[in-house]
């Protein structure tokens, strides 16, 4: 299998090299309007087929490493480290992208995939996918050229064959771990299709009309499936690492969320140049700065400059990868300079208390979150390169920086629904702010009633800001489409319930958008609650006890757990509140018998008010007790809600609801 991989990827790179040049000799002909031996067309077309065979010939390499990885090959370095004959079905298919070398199959594999759905769909727009394709190439020859000469993942093993394999890092063997990469890279490497459509419009001087829809949707597409990755990340940490937390403004955390930020402020601006001609440099930039960060993050994982639980190891590719970013940025600032005056705007904001000013302090916003984001996680590099002086910058900097403008966002969540789209008079915006201001007020005084105190710090005072700010967003999302809702029943008649589901799938797109605003309302609501996050930790004997909050945890003894994988030891606790037990949990420390790796499995119980969190940290060195540590998490639960909203309410915007309610009707 080593043999055959290894052709498949230089048979692949060959073939995607292949597509650049034919590919650019055929534009340059379309351009100068100059015909060779062979027509720009037919250059075209082989250059396309050569991009489709390079996704056969990847696959085929991918089928060749995960076939060596299930039999137990260890005779490639790549299996030895990163499986073990032990290791369980699923996550030796998670092996194939658990170590640089195999993830960067994976990143290339779905690369080539994305190419190849962009390849078949050409006749949609033959010179601008033409051109779009070529440029994806081009990037499919960076990542192949790695996987040929830099990372190999069929390399051979050179010294003795550990007959079992060293086997995978237990962090990742947890189910999560089997779907959260694929669709980190789905949605990180997405994003490399709308920047090809942009970079190629902006070439061809584009009309917004021929290439806006189509990247609007691929970028929807790619921040669905980041969305996603990213979550899944945190539940991984919150249910995996047992510190009790779910992001710690890690390097690679901030990784992938400095290209969702960017994503998200293209998916606002783009619908002000569809549909007012608006935003269009801003745009450009936009999918640019998605992009560039897109393969940022991907530097930071492998090229070992920052230290993290999420990276890979110290790798000499980070060169690699600073060269290509640089050479990419060089392209797009030349092709904007050369371009530049296809950008003129068609109009202007009337008014800063309309529907486009709201859209524009959106993405002023976003983009201060992603500069502060940026700045905090690179601070460290630079501050080590110039003077080699380590700097630290923790979840302190962006406490301070970050929440308050997150907050900010999440009013501006709710004030884009009350407003039009040329302006709105003063007492218009009255009428429309008054119920959910109202709301947000009173939020605030009972809370203060209930015992959070804004003056007694920092955390208390942005929780009260965000549980206010969330009633006000909800109150306005929610009456903004009943409103629309009402007006339809009284204009046809019919049932609420009716009316609802019809003013719904009247305009999917809008109504989707409001399922994701009110998603991220619930996930600030969760993320609010971590200021009142409460922790114990203790060696705790059999019959021994603890308190947390309200809750009273009580030992229970220890129990065995292991297998032919692992050897591990549960602790059961029981916890009691008011005197009464409420149930029982069991966290448990593994130790790994392929890598000789102890991994600890966090127990918790999760309610709508709080999650109670208790980790078996193993025993004490000196006195051989067991070492329990407990957290109390109020909203955690709706930090997972909320997400799950944001992806219902994506799909919602991208799914033709109507056109189906329209078959369905005239089937019946």
């Amino acid at each position: 299998m080593a043999v055959l991989g290894s052709f498949a990827l230089l048979l692949s790179l060959a073939l995607a090299a292949y597509n650049v040049v034919i590919g650019a000799i055929a534009q340059r002909q379309v351009f100068t309007e100059s015909r060779g031996r062979i027509s720009p067309e037919r250059l075209a077309e082989t250059a396309r087929l050569a991009g489709l065979a390079s996704f056969a010939a990847v696959s085929l390499a991918v089928f060749a490493l995960l076939w060596a990885i299930f039999t137990n090959d260890f005779s490639l370095a790549y299996v030895l480290h990163e499986s073990s004959r032990a290791l369980p079905g699923p996550y030796k298919f998670a092996a194939l992208w658990s170590g640089q070398e195999g993830s960067l199959l994976l990143w290339a594999w779905l690369l080539s995939g994305f190419s190849f759905i962009v390849r078949l769909r050409y006749r949609a727009n033959i010179r601008l996918t033409t051109l779009a394709s070529t440029i994806l190439a081009s990037v499919e020859v960076f990542f192949l050229f790695l996987l040929n000469f830099v990372a190999l993942p069929f390399a051979m093993v050179s010294g003795p064959i550990h007959a079992d394999g060293y086997g995978m890092n237990p962090l990742l063997q947890y189910p999560e771990m089997v779907i959260h990469p694929p669709l980190l890279y789905l949605g990180l490497v997405g994003f490399s299709v709308p920047f090809a459509l942009a970079l190629g419009a902006l070439i061809l001087r584009s009309p917004a009309e021929k290439w806006i829809p189509i990247t609007r949707r691929w970028a929807l597409v790619s921040w669905l499936f980041l969305t996603a990755g990213i979550v899944l990340g945190m539940h991984w940490a919150y249910a995996v690492l047992g510190w009790g937390g779910y992001w710690g403004w890690d390097p690679v955390e901030n990784a992938s969320l400095m290209p969702w930020l960017t994503g998200t402020a293209f998916l606002h601006s783009s619908i002000m140049q569809e549909k007012r001609g608006m935003m269009k440099t801003w745009n450009i930039w936009l999918i640019f700065s998605t992009f560039l960060l897109s393969i940022l993050g991907t530097l930071l994982t492998r090229s070992g400059i920052v230290s993290s639980v999420h990276a890979f190891g110290q790798s000499s590719i980070g060169t690699w990868f600073w060269t290509f970013l640089l050479l990419v940025l060089l392209v797009c600032v030349l092709t904007f300079s050369l371009r530049r005056d296809h950008l003129k705007i068609e109009h202007r904001i009337e008014s800063l208390v309309s529907r486009e000013a709201s859209f524009l302090f959106n993405i002023l916003v976003l983009l201060a979150a992603s500069v502060a984001v940026f700045g905090g996680t690179l601070l460290p590099v630079f501050a080590e390169f110039v003077d080699g002086n380590k700097v630290t910058v923790g979840p302190p900097f962006y406490n301070r920086v970050v929440v308050p403008i997150g907050l900010f966002l999440l009013m501006l969540t709710g004030t884009a629904p009350l407003l039009s789209g040329r302006g709105e008079s003063f007492t218009r915006v009255r009428q429309n702010f008054v119920v959910p201001a109202i709301i947000g007020a009173v939020t605030a005084v009972l809370l203060i009633g209930f015992g959070i105190h804004p003056w007694a710090d920092s955390g208390s005072l942005y929780s009260l800001v965000c549980f206010s700010l969330a009633a006000f967003v909800m109150t306005a999302i929610v009456t903004e489409f009943f409103r629309g809702a009402i007006s339809l029943q009284q204009q046809s008649g019919k049932s609420l319930i009716s009316s609802v589901l019809r003013h719904f799938t009247s305009n999917t797109r809008r109504h989707g958008a409001f399922m994701i605003h009110l998603g991220i309302v619930l996930m600030f609501v969760g993320f609010a609650g971590s200021a009142f996050n409460r922790s114990a930790e203790t060696e705790l004997n059999v019959g021994q006890s603890m308190d947390l909050g309200p809750y009273h945890l009580l030992s229970r003894g220890l129990t065995p757990d292991s297998n032919d994988h692992y050897v591990g030891e549960r602790s059961l606790i029981d916890v009691y509140r008011n005197g009464k037990k409420q149930f029982q949990l069991a966290p448990e420390a593994r130790l790994f018998q392929a890598s000789q790796t102890v991994q600890t499995v966090i127990a918790n119980r999760s309610t709508p008010l709080r999650d109670i969190y208790v980790v078996y940290e193993g025993r004490d060195q000196n006195s051989g007790l067991p070492v329990i540590k407990a957290f109390l998490n109020p909203l955690v639960v709706w930090i997972w809600i909320g997400a799950c909203m944001v992806l219902l309410g994506t799909l919602v915007v991208l799914t033709p609801i109507v056109g189906w309610m329209h078959t369905a009707r005239s089937i019946g």
